[in-house]
């Protein structure tokens, strides 16, 4: 003997958006796990934006210097390469939480538009790297003046 249930198909389609809004709140909200910062993925977070002129991109190093960190542009991809050491290294602690990250990174992203990378300023001040990228003349936006006849 099996029992009936009854179908209803309103339940069905809020499970499914349920499931649709999480899957996107998770893909959008935090890729990669890089809302936690650097800590929980490894990745520098970034901030990247365009101006008339420039594209200009940030990225949180805490506890970097300048001179550990690479940065290259290859074609339309920025490349940032860099690495921490762990300042006292005791083997003896206890530790009871340890989150901050140590070692190796690199970062790639591809560029919104096409950039004179010859030209590029790097800047590096309280743990924040800040990139800037003038743009290809060719993909500046130029004003046209009408003349009236």
């Amino acid at each position: 003997m099996s029992n009936l249930i009854r179908w209803e198909p309103m339940r069905e389609m809020v499970t499914l958006r349920e499931a649709m809004d999480r899957l996107f709140n998770d893909a959008f909200t935090r890729p990669l796990g890089l809302a936690d910062g650097w800590q929980g993925s490894g990745i520098p977070a970034i901030d990247m934006y365009q101006t008339d002129n420039d594209v200009v991109i940030t990225a949180a190093l805490p506890g970097m210097k300048a001179d550990d960190v690479q940065i290259n542009v290859t074609g339309d991809v920025l490349t940032l390469k860099g690495e921490t050491k762990e300042k006292n290294e005791t083997k003896e602690k206890n530790y009871h939480i340890r989150e901050q990250r140590w070692g190796a990174f690199e970062r790639s992203v591809m560029l919104p538009t096409s950039v004179i990378s010859d030209k590029a300023k790097a800047e590096f001040e309280d743990g924040v790297l800040t990139i800037t990228l003038p743009k290809a003349e060719e993909v500046k936006p130029k004003t046209i003046t009408v003349k009236a006849k």
